[in-house]
């Protein structure tokens, strides 16, 4: 009997060891597409004008629940009045709800979780004011790990600018207002992505 109990011990330490077997990864490249719409003078709207949208991006994952995003994306905005070319870059702070992984390289990790995202980030736009602006990004998404090093990742975000003439003019309907956010334009971005993991990290390293 204690040499039946010794031998699944050993299977079960076994089998936990080599749970814990499969690499982690620092690193997430990809590149995704979507639909982004303009809100702001001339659209009120989220779903009205929506047009093609194309982003890449690179993640450094500092653990399973929280990651640096740098984000860039071009697309068009459009209303009756206008129609121009924006162009993005942002870098964003991720929390996930849950350990995101396989579960093989991470105890309790998930293949599947939600989470949320906000950041900076400068917007460049054309038209005839065409400049740059600041932009503060903010929203949600969902993760599903497709493969031990792939990644699926649908999200919707808003900008936030502190401009308003995205759309091409300056306070075309006189609505005077004051603030940081006050009368200005914004635009909302609904993407999906895939991802690669990359620059598998060290487990030894700090035992060293």
């Amino acid at each position: 009997m204690k040499r039946l109990l010794a031998v699944i011990f050993m299977m079960a330490t076994t089998m936990a060891a080599s749970a814990q077997d499969e690499p982690e990864y620092k690193m997430e490249i990809g590149a995704g597409t979507g639909l982004v719409s303009y809100v702001g003078d001339y659209n009120g709207n989220l779903l009205k004008g929506m047009k093609p949208w194309l982003m890449l991006m690179a993640k450094y994952k500092m653990n399973p629940r929280t990651a640096l995003n740098l984000n860039i994306g071009t697309g068009k905005i459009k209303a009756e009045e206008f129609n121009h070319r924006i162009t993005e870059t942002d870098l964003r702070f991720e929390y996930n709800f849950w350990a995101y992984g396989t579960g093989n390289e991470y105890r309790g990790a998930r293949r599947f979780t939600p989470y949320i995202t906000a950041g900076l980030g400068a917007t460049f736009y054309g038209g005839p004011e065409k400049g740059a602006t600041m932009n503060l990004p903010l929203g949600a998404g969902v993760k599903y790990k497709i493969g031990n090093r792939l990644n699926l990742i649908a999200e919707w975000a808003m900008r936030f600018t502190l401009s308003d003439k995205l759309d091409g003019s300056k306070d075309p309907l006189g609505i005077k207002s004051s603030g940081l956010f006050k009368n200005t334009d914004c635009y909302s971005v609904l993407q999906i992505g895939l991802s690669y993991d990359l620059w598998e990290k060290c487990k030894t390293c700090y035992r060293e």
